[in-house]
């Protein structure tokens, strides 16, 4: 993340169907299944329950009885990398799977059914960035946002903004500020003029093992003591802790390598 966010709703429910190109769902695809569970529900309080099957195995974390995010299986002969994927929504998952492919970005999964919850796709942009495509029905996406454990952000890392953002700007209809600077490549996607997801173009300094990605950013009371309680769990710390004008972040890994960052947002008043 970086300090030309500006901060979105930090409390409240979100509409119950957003507006195209807003980050709506996030969701995990795992190896071992159980253990995931195991780790999350230690780290973010997260109970289970069965979500759509047309993928394989796949549960939904929820918070309090609202749902926040879903964690599924990798088919044992895929050799996938292990990601937390942010979808965003849709009117039209096929129209918006069109425009993908017309643009330079690929479509790996769908459209598709997801039973009675919505339609989906998983595609790629043209830098190879993954993320999913929603289109509602009975499920609208995360319903708790603003308290730990909840997404509450979403940002792109990949080589430069430049052609990238004008990907998204046309598929998703999103607007976008100039870059922060000339040193420094950030762009904000805005829906309606509301700041929605972020993308940070950082040439060389992406990771080799990863190549463009993007992240989730989860709410947490005490950025330093969800540290502690995640490596006792057998995750990583990838970036230690540190201070920014939206708060205390802490880029992380789980216990089977997927990316993700932990955000302490400073006390109101």
């Amino acid at each position: 993340m970086t300090d030309a966010r500006e901060p979105a709703g930090r409390t409240g429910d979100p509409p119950a169907r957003r507006a195209p190109g807003t980050p709506c769902w996030v969701s995990l695809m795992v190896r071992g299944l159980a253990a995931t569970q195991a780790f999350y529900a230690e780290l973010f309080d997260w109970e289970f329950r069965p979500g759509p099957q047309q993928l394989g195995p796949y549960v939904r974390a929820l918070l309090g009885g609202r749902e926040v995010a879903g964690i599924g299986q990798l088919p044992p002969d895929r050799h996938l990398p292990v990601a937390w994927t942010p979808y965003l929504a849709s009117d039209d998952v096929d129209r918006t799977a069109a425009a993908v492919r017309s643009c330079g970005g690929t479509i790996g999964v769908g459209p598709l059914d997801a039973a009675e919850a919505g339609r989906m796709a998983i595609g790629s942009d043209p830098a190879g960035a993954v993320f999913g495509i929603w289109q509602a029905a009975a499920h609208a996406g995360t319903t708790l946002t603003g308290v730990p454990g909840t997404p509450a952000w979403n940002e792109l890392m990949t080589y430069a903004t430049t052609g990238v953002a004008a990907f998204y700007e046309y598929v998703f209809g999103h607007t976008r500020d100039a870059p922060v600077s000339a040193d420094h490549d950030y762009v904000t996607l805005r829906v309606g003029g509301r700041p929605v997801a972020g993308i940070h173009g950082v040439g060389s300094a992406l990771p080799r093992d990863r190549g463009p990605h993007w992240v989730t950013y989860f709410e947490a009371a005490d950025v330093d003591a969800s540290v502690e309680r995640l490596i006792d769990l057998g995750g990583h710390v990838l970036r230690p802790v540190r201070d920014g004008s939206q708060g205390r972040v802490a880029m992380v890994a789980d216990p089977e390598g997927a990316r993700f960052a932990l955000l302490q947002r400073p006390a109101l008043g």
